[in-house]
C-alpha cells in the first residue's frame, strides 16, 4: 500500500485567500472537512478548515487573526460539498462561524451506510477503493496550538484528498442498486439537522450515561460531583473527562453513599490533578448531597417507556423489529439504517395509517417509510 503524497496550499493571510476564493468559484464542488479542539478544550470551535478543489487542496486557519474568513465563506456556501460524516462539521461551523450550506451535500459516510458496507470510517474506505493507506496518527492531535508539525498538516489535508474520487465511486454504486435518491434524501436531512439547535434542560444535563440505574440519593451525588466537575472543566478550558472521568464519578459517588461522612481520603483513590482547592470543593459537593432531605433528591426518570407498553403494543413492536430485520438483510443494509428501533416503538404506539402518518409519528425519512409501510399495515391491522 502506497502513502499519499501530501502537496497543500496553507492559508494564512489576505493574498492566499483571495486566490482560494478564486478557485472556489471556478470549481464545480469542493471537498470538505474541519478539525476541532474538542478532545483538548471545554469550549469548542473550528480549529482548521481542509478544502480539495480540482488538482489543488488547502488548509484555511481560522485562527490566524490576520484572516478574514467572511469572503471565502460565502463562496464555499454557493458550492457543492462532499463531506465524510459532516454532521459534526456543519454543526461546528455554524456554532464557529455562523456558516451553513447554500447547495447540496454528498456525504460519503451516509453513501457508504446506504451501501451496506461494515467499514464507512474515511480511512477504510480509501483503503477499500484506492489501496491506500492514510493513516491515523493526527486524529487526537490538539488543534488549537500553534505552530502545527507537518505531519499534522499532512493528516489533515488528508482528510479531504480523496474526497471528490470516493464520492464517485460511491455515487456510481448507489445509481447501480437505485438508491440515488434514498442518499439525496438522506443528506438534505442531516443538512437540516445541523441548522437547529439540540435544545437540552440544563437541570438534566448531568444525568450521564448509567445514571438511570441510580437511587435517587445516588443521583444527588452524581448531581453535585457533575456540578463540581463542570464548574472546573469550564475555568481550565478543558474537556470534562480530562478533570474526572464518568467512571470515577460513580465510583466516589457509590462510595460516598456508603460511608456518610467519612473523609474523601479514606477513599477510591482519586487521579493526581484532585488535589488542593479541588478535592477541597469536590468533598464539599459530596457533603451537600449527603446534607440533603429526601425531598431534595432529583427523581428518577420513567422508566424507557416499552415498559408502561401494553401487552399487545410490545408484540407488534417485536413483530416489526423482526420483518424489519428481514427487509434489511434482503437489502444488505443494516436494520437500523432503514429503521431504528425508536422509530418502530413510535409506530406500534401511534397506530399511523398511511404513509404520510408514518413518517409523522415515527421521524423517519420518506424512503425508509416507504420501505416499511407494508409491514406496518400488515402488522397493526392484524390485531
Amino acid at each position: 500500500m502506497n502513502t499519499p503524497q501530501s502537496t497543500y496550499i496553507y492559508v494564512r493571510d489576505d493574498a492566499a485567500m483571495e486566490k482560494l476564493i478564486e478557485c472556489i468559484g471556478a470549481s464545480e464542488k469542493v471537498a470538505l472537512d474541519t478539525e476541532a479542539n474538542s478532545l483538548h478544550n471545554y469550549f469548542e470551535k473550528v480549529c482548521l478548515i481542509q478544502l480539495s478543489l480540482p488538482g489543488r487542496h488547502y488548509i484555511v486557519d481560522p485562527l490566524c487573526g490576520e484572516l478574514d474568513l467572511t469572503s471565502f465563506l460565502e463562496a464555499l456556501a454557493e458550492k457543492p460539498l462532499i463531506v465524510h460524516g459532516g454532521d459534526y462539521d456543519l454543526r461546528m461551523m455554524r456554532a464557529s462561524m455562523d456558516f451553513r450550506p447554500g447547495r447540496e451535500v454528498f456525504d460519503t459516510m451516509i453513501a457508504a451506510q446506504l451501501l451496506g458496507m461494515e467499514q464507512i470510517g474515511l480511512a477504510a474506505l480509501i483503503e477499500q477503493f484506492f489501496g491506500i493507506a492514510i493513516g491515523k496518527e493526527g486524529q487526537k492531535s490538539d488543534w488549537s496550538r500553534r505552530p502545527l508539525s507537518e505531519k499534522q498538516l499532512c493528516y489533515a489535508v488528508n482528510d479531504t484528498r480523496f474526497l471528490d474520487q470516493l464520492a464517485g465511486r460511491l455515487s456510481h454504486e448507489l445509481s447501480e442498486r437505485g438508491r440515488v435518491d434514498w442518499h439525496r434524501e438522506s443528506c438534505r436531512a442531516m443538512v437540516e439537522s445541523t441548522g437547529r439547535d439540540s435544545a437540552r434542560d440544563p437541570e438534566e444535563t448531568w444525568r450521564i450515561k448509567g445514571s438511570g440505574r441510580l437511587s435517587r440519593l445516588q443521583l444527588a451525588y452524581l448531581r453535585e460531583i457533575w456540578r463540581w466537575r463542570d464548574q472546573y472543566a469550564r475555568r481550565a478550558n478543558v474537556p470534562p473527562f480530562k478533570v474526572f472521568g464518568n467512571e470515577q464519578i460513580f465510583e466516589v459517588l457509590l462510595w460516598a453513599e456508603s460511608h456518610p461522612g467519612i473523609p474523601l481520603h479514606r477513599g477510591p483513590k482519586l487521579p493526581r490533578n484532585i488535589v488542593g482547592a479541588r478535592l477541597i470543593a469536590l468533598e464539599e459537593a459530596i457533603l451537600r448531597a449527603g446534607g440533603m432531605s429526601s425531598a431534595q433528591w432529583p427523581e428518577r426518570l420513567k422508566r424507557d417507556r416499552d415498559q408502561a407498553l401494553s401487552n399487545q403494543c410490545k408484540e407488534q413492536i417485536d413483530a416489526l423489529r423482526a420483518e424489519c430485520a428481514r427487509i434489511a438483510k434482503e437489502l444488505n443494509i443494516a436494520a437500523s439504517t432503514m429503521a431504528p428501533r425508536a422509530a418502530l416503538q413510535a409506530i406500534a404506539r401511534s397506530g399511523p395509517r398511511n404513509l404520510d402518518e408514518i413518517i409523522k409519528s415515527s421521524g423517519l425519512l420518506r424512503w425508509q417509510a416507504e420501505l416499511i409501510q407494508g409491514a406496518v399495515d400488515k402488522i397493526l391491522r392484524a390485531n
